[in-house]
């Protein structure tokens, strides 16, 4: 199984855009899944493969009422749009309220997205983008069912403490208490730094460090570059060669050291289905 979910404590340091980042690049077939109760963001920032509008009503939305019946995993590609550059979503509620439909459901996605990869007729990963975590979001019932849990921080002095305070306050809720660096504790809980590619490694290892030294049970997974110029291509509201721009380039990075790390714990895909994947999957190529 292989649910990733991606969230961050406060403010707005581009989760949404390291989700689509880390799912176009990701080896293997992916879904991305808005799941942020606040709302999704990609209906409006993202075209259809069909060239028009994403349906705001297929998603998150439409999967409310097909879960209280109880959810197959194969079920969540009922409600899934392709994006223009071939990446397919399960897009986000509208507004905040509509959350209302989801409630007590959010185990029961968790389960279906761990078990989606398991599927024989259409494995993939599931890429969750949970967006802020701070407070009560029902979001966080779906971190029992992940794989790993990225927390996604800028590098500001207060991003940072936040970060060290959430991941060891997520430590306690997943794991029972404080751990050490080496706990093989599940779900994994890493953190992503959205920092300035001069000094990312720098600034990696000093975070790294202090979240060892809180015995947080967190470490840092690597760093994608901060870079708007490419964050715009990826929305489509820049042109541009996105496969070259640091964003994508650094995502690649992250991806690969990911399945370097823990892609042996990961199912792998029959070859046939790894190549049918790579044939149709454009974005971020």
């Amino acid at each position: 199984m292989a649910l990733i979910a991606l969230a961050a404590d406060k403010g707005s340091p581009g989760v949404t855009t390291a989700a689509v980042a880390l799912a176009a690049v990701w080896p293997r077939r992916v879904l991305l899944a808005e799941t942020d109760p606040a709302g999704g963001d990609l209906v409006y920032r993202s075209a259809a493969a069909h060239g028009g509008p994403l349906n705001p009503n297929t998603g998150m939305l439409s999967i409310a009422a097909t879960a209280r019946r109880g959810l197959v995993p194969d079920q969540l590609w009922d409600h899934v749009q392709p994006l223009s550059g071939g990446l397919e979503v399960l897009v986000g509620l509208g507004i905040a309220e509509q959350a209302a439909g989801l409630a007590g459901l959010w185990p029961t996605l968790g389960r279906a997205f761990a078990s989606l990869a398991d599927s024989p007729q259409a494995p993939a990963d599931v890429i969750a983008d949970c967006g802020r975590i701070s407070g009560d979001t029902p979001a966080v019932e779906l971190f029992p069912h992940a794989a790993l849990v990225l927390l996604v921080s800028r590098t500001e002095p207060e991003a940072i403490a936040r970060v060290r305070d959430r991941a060891a306050a997520l430590s306690a809720k997943l794991h029972g208490g404080p751990r050490g660096a080496a706990s093989l504790a599940t779900p994994l809980i890493g953190v992503v730094l959205i920092a300035d590619p001069n000094n990312a490694g720098k600034l990696a290892g000093q975070v790294n460090d202090m979240l060892v030294h809180a015995q947080t049970g967190a470490r840092v997974v690597g760093t994608i570059a901060e870079d708007p110029a490419g964050a715009d291509q990826l929305a489509g509201r820049k042109r541009g060669r996105l496969d070259k721009s640091l964003l994508i380039r650094s995502a690649r990075k992250v991806t690969a050291d990911l399945y370097q790390q823990y892609g042996a714990a990961w199912t792998v895909p029959s070859q046939s289905q790894s190549q049918n994947h790579q044939a149709s999957q454009g974005a971020g190529r």
